[in-house]
C-alpha cells in the first residue's frame, strides 16, 4: 500500500509557476508588447513624402508676398504694384485695390511685403514694403493704411519707415514683415547691391532687420547701441528675402540671400552682427573671393547655409495637423533653386532636408493658412503667377 504524502502532491512541478507568478510574467509580457507597439512610427508621425500641388488662384503678376486675415480670407502683392483680395477657399480674385503709395517698379523692386495688424478685427490695418521712388534713387518703406469694409479701398495711408539712405539700385530691398509678440514690426532690408560698404556702418539702414512700432517709432528693447540707428535690431545682412516666427520661442527666423553660394538662416538677435560682406560662405559672381572668410571674431555665424545657392525667399514653421509628419519643421521657398525646402530640426540646428516641387517654379512666398494647410506663391509673370495649396 502506498504512503504518498498530501504535500508532495501539491508541490509545483519542476518549471511550472504559481498562478500569482504566471500573472506576473504575463503583465511583463504585456509592458513590452505595449513598449514596442509605442515605439512603432503613427501615421501622424511618418513624413508626408510625395504631395501634390493643387492651384487656388491663377492670374498672378509676380506675386510676391500672402497674408491671411481673421475671416481666412487673404490679401496678396503683386510686384509691379497691385494688391487683391481673395475670397477663400474658392479662390475669387478681386480687382486692383486701391490707394498704394507711389512706386518704383524696376529690377525687383515694387509693391513687396505684407503684414496684418495684430488688432486688425478692431482697426483693419495692414502694413506694405515697397520700393519708394526718393531723391537719390529709391529705398525700402513701410506704409501703413486701413483697408476699407468692402476690402477695396486703402484708407488714412502714411509711410512710417524708409530706409534713411536712398540707391539708384533695382536690387536687394529685402523687404518681409513679420509681427513679434510685443506687437512690434520686424522689418527686413538689404544691402542694395551697389550700397554693400554701408552694411557694417551702424548708423545706415543698409543690410539691416529693422524694429519699430506701429507708428514707425523705434521700438523699445531695440539695442541702442553707440552708434547704432534707434530703429536697428541687428546688422550684416545681404539681402533677407524670408522672416517668420519660431511657434514655440517667439525668436524670429530669416532666409538670407548669399551671392554665389552662401544663402543663410539665421535667428537675428539684438545687437548683433551676422558678417556681410566681412565673411561669407559664398563668392562674388565673378568668382573672387568676398571679405576676409567665413568666420572672424564678434561675427555670428549662420544656423545654416547652401552652397550652391538655391535664392532662399518666404519661409513658414509648419504648425498644423493636415501634413503627416511636418509639424515643427521649417518650409523654404526658392527662387533660382525652383523648389520648397522642408528642413527637420532639432532645436536650432538643422538635422536634414527634404526637397519639394523641384523645377516646378520659382517659388517666392510660403505661408500657413487658418485651415492649417500651406499656400505657396509662383513667382513667374502675369498671367503665370499662381497661388498653390499643397495637398496630401
Amino acid at each position: 500500500m502506498s504512503t504518498t504524502s498530501t504535500a508532495s502532491k501539491n508541490s509545483p512541478s519542476p518549471g511550472s509557476h504559481s498562478p500569482a507568478k504566471r500573472g506576473i510574467i504575463l503583465l511583463i509580457a504585456l509592458a513590452a508588447a505595449l513598449a514596442a507597439w509605442l515605439m512603432l512610427p503613427r501615421a501622424a508621425d511618418v513624413p508626408l513624402t510625395n504631395p501634390s500641388l493643387v492651384p487656388v488662384v491663377s492670374g498672378l503678376d509676380h506675386p510676391w508676398g500672402l497674408a491671411f486675415l481673421p475671416d481666412g480670407n487673404a490679401l496678396v502683392t503683386e510686384r509691379p504694384g497691385n494688391l487683391r483680395h481673395i475670397t477663400m477657399p474658392d479662390g475669387k480674385l478681386s480687382e486692383p485695390i486701391t490707394g498704394l503709395p507711389d512706386l518704383d517698379v524696376e529690377g525687383q523692386g515694387g509693391l513687396l511685403g505684407i503684414a496684418i495688424d495684430p488688432d486688425f478685427t478692431s482697426n483693419r490695418l495692414i502694413y506694405l514694403s515697397f520700393a519708394e521712388p526718393r531723391d537719390g534713387g529709391n529705398s525700402t518703406s513701410v506704409f501703413r493704411a486701413k483697408l476699407s469694409a468692402d476690402n477695396g479701398i486703402l484708407e488714412e495711408g502714411k509711410i512710417i519707415f524708409r530706409q534713411n539712405v536712398a540707391a539708384e539700385s533695382g536690387h536687394h530691398f529685402g523687404s518681409r514683415l513679420v509681427f513679434d509678440r510685443d506687437g512690434h514690426l520686424f522689418v527686413t532690408t538689404g544691402d542694395r547691391n551697389v550700397l554693400r560698404d554701408l552694411v557694417q556702418d551702424p548708423s545706415t539702414h543698409i543690410g539691416k532687420v529693422i524694429r519699430i512700432t506701429r507708428d514707425g517709432a523705434p521700438a523699445p528693447g531695440n539695442p541702442a547701441l553707440p552708434g547704432w540707428a534707434p530703429e536697428i535690431w541687428s546688422m550684416g545682412h545681404r539681402n533677407i528675402q524670408g522672416a517668420t516666427l519660431h511657434p514655440e520661442t517667439g525668436a524670429l527666423w530669416t532666409a538670407e540671400h548669399g551671392a554665389r553660394g552662401g544663402d543663410e538662416i539665421n535667428t537675428p538677435e539684438a545687437g548683433k552682427n551676422y558678417g556681410w560682406p566681412v565673411i561669407t560662405y559664398g563668392r562674388d559672381y565673378s568668382g573672387e573671393k568676398i571679405g576676409e572668410g567665413t568666420a572672424k571674431e564678434g561675427m555670428e555665424q549662420p544656423l545654416h547655409y547652401w552652397d550652391p545657392s538655391i535664392a532662399p525667399s518666404g519661409m513658414a514653421f509648419y504648425t498644423g495637423d493636415v501634413y503627416p509628419g511636418w509639424k515643427g519643421n521649417l518650409f523654404v521657398g526658392a527662387l533660382a533653386g525652383q523648389l520648397v525646402a522642408r528642413l527637420t530640426l532639432d532645436g536650432n540646428k538643422v538635422v536634414s532636408e527634404q526637397r519639394l516641387f523641384e523645377g516646378r517654379a520659382r517659388f517666392r512666398d510660403v505661408v500657413q493658412g487658418p485651415d492649417g494647410k500651406l499656400y505657396l506663391l509662383t513667382d513667374e509673370p502675369g498671367p503665370n503667377g499662381t497661388l498653390f495649396v499643397i495637398s496630401k
